[in-house]
């Protein structure tokens, strides 16, 4: 209790933004992540108010001994928050966009919904998701996987600059060629080396967009997988499709394709007609988008929910591979998804950021709703057991953003690239104050 006592008053001497202990009124609703399913047991909630507050957090922690888990939403939180400084970073919120440059500055609570809306009057979108309400700033760190990855490759290749606050608390512009080291870390290698307090990132031409959902019964899934794998070999970069199996209480059983293309709706249409041939959908949502409408191709859950997901690199699918994925048993998941990559995330960049390239031509994305501690286990037995099922299909690799509980960024980077960041974090970061949620140093 002194020790809480101690951490509330440092903070609040240091801080114009709200803190919160635990026992305080609202500090376990400021504590929870988006993901409910995982637990924060933080020292403390600051809901930083701006760039001094965040500085000023960073001083009394390196001073206080205590670690910094910086968060917009929490969607990508993970185990291992136990007695840290939470930083809320919503209420650095600006969107600046400037068109004639086709870049975009961004505070570090902004969620990708906001700059979309900003960028779409401009024929211009930035690299998102398929969520619209994840924070800009954890995704980028992450690496970002786009609908429009195939074409402009990772969302962190994207970005131009960071401004950061780093271990010492002290403020920076994180440029190619002011730290190229830093520059290199912060572009994939998560939140473990700074602060990220803005990112300002490249905007890229949307003047025609079209994308959405087709669904069909499970019964229709060999028609629909030979469709979709017939037009994934002939995609250009500008096309993205995933194919989808949902397995949601209430709702039958359904297989899905999911697309987004940069271009206009006759040439999408073409590229896509073995999917029409298939006939009889039960939705089809499919037609002309602007950037501000990307979230609704998937329709992800806006709201806050206990969630468990996970990835796996596949080098190719085979006809073994598609009946485990859609006919054999997979719950308690609530679906399997597999996106197909290749394109410009394929391509090894010189001027690239730590996340490196993708060879793998798909990624296996599974998710599912926790109840408990039992469903959360039943989920990654079964995560197990289809990766175990799909044999050398998988690489045992996954991309830093689809890493899930219990797993580490050894999963994710080569030996040479894990021990660059190991260095970087090591030299930036010695007493170890920022805390990301997959470290590099686990």
């Amino acid at each position: 209790m002194r020790a809480d006592m101690e951490t509330g008053l440092g903070l609040r001497a240091a801080v114009s933004g709200r803190v919160l202990l635990p026992g305080d009124e609202g500090f376990a609703e400021a504590a929870r992540p988006w993901n409910l399913a995982v637990e924060q047991p933080v020292a403390a909630v600051v809901e930083a108010a701006d760039v001094d507050d965040v500085a000023a957090v960073v001083r009394y922690a390196r001073t206080a001994g205590r670690a910094v888990a910086a968060q917009t939403t929490g969607h990508s939180a993970a185990p291992g928050t136990d007695g840290a400084i939470l930083l809320r970073t919503r209420r650095l919120d600006e969107v600046v966009v400037r068109p004639e440059r086709r870049l975009a500055r961004v505070g570090a609570g902004v969620t990708w919904d906001r700059v979309l809306a900003a960028a779409t009057p401009y024929g211009l979108t930035g690299l998102a998701g398929s969520s619209p309400v994840v924070g800009v700033t954890g995704y980028t760190l992450s690496g970002g996987l786009s609908w429009f990855g195939r074409r402009y490759g990772w969302a962190a290749d994207a970005v131009t600059a960071f401004e950061v606050v780093d271990a010492d608390g002290e403020r920076a512009r994180v440029t190619a060629g002011s730290d190229p080291e830093l520059f290199w870390a912060l572009r994939g290698g998560g939140g473990d080396f700074a602060i990220v307090t803005a990112i300002e990132f490249e905007l890229f031409p949307a003047p025609a967009l079209y994308g959405g959902a087709m669904a069909w019964p499970l019964a229709r899934a060999d028609e629909v997988a030979a469709a979709y794998l017939e037009v994934t070999a002939q995609a250009p970069p500008a096309l993205s499709a995933w194919l989808g199996r949902l397995n949601l209480p209430g709702v039958p059983p359904m297989v899905t394709v999911s697309v987004a293309f940069l271009g206009e709706a006759d040439e999408a249409r073409d590229l896509l007609k073995p999917l029409d041939a298939i006939g009889g959908p039960l939705q089809d949502t499919r037609g002309p988008l602007t950037p501000a409408e990307l979230g609704a191709i998937t329709g992800d859950p806006v709201d806050p929910m206990p969630s468990a997901s996970g990835g796996e690199l596949l080098t190719g699918l085979d006809e073994a591979a598609l009946r485990v994925l859609l006919h054999e048993p997979i719950d308690p998941l609530g679906g399997v998804q597999i996106r197909h990559l290749g394109g410009a995330l394929a391509e090894e960049r010189p001027d690239g950021g730590a996340c490196g390239a993708l060879a793998e031509p798909y990624l296996l994305y599974t998710f599912g709703a926790v109840t408990g501690p039992d469903t959360a286990a039943a989920i990654r037995e079964r995560q197990r057991r289809i990766a175990g099922d799909l044999g050398g299909l998988v690489t045992g690799r996954r991309p830093y953003i689809c890493l899930g509980a219990g797993e580490t960024v050894a999963h994710t980077f080569p030996a040479a690239t894990l021990d660059r960041l190991r260095r970087i974090k090591r030299e930036r970061d010695p007493h170890g104050v920022f805390l990301a949620n997959h470290p590099v140093a686990h």
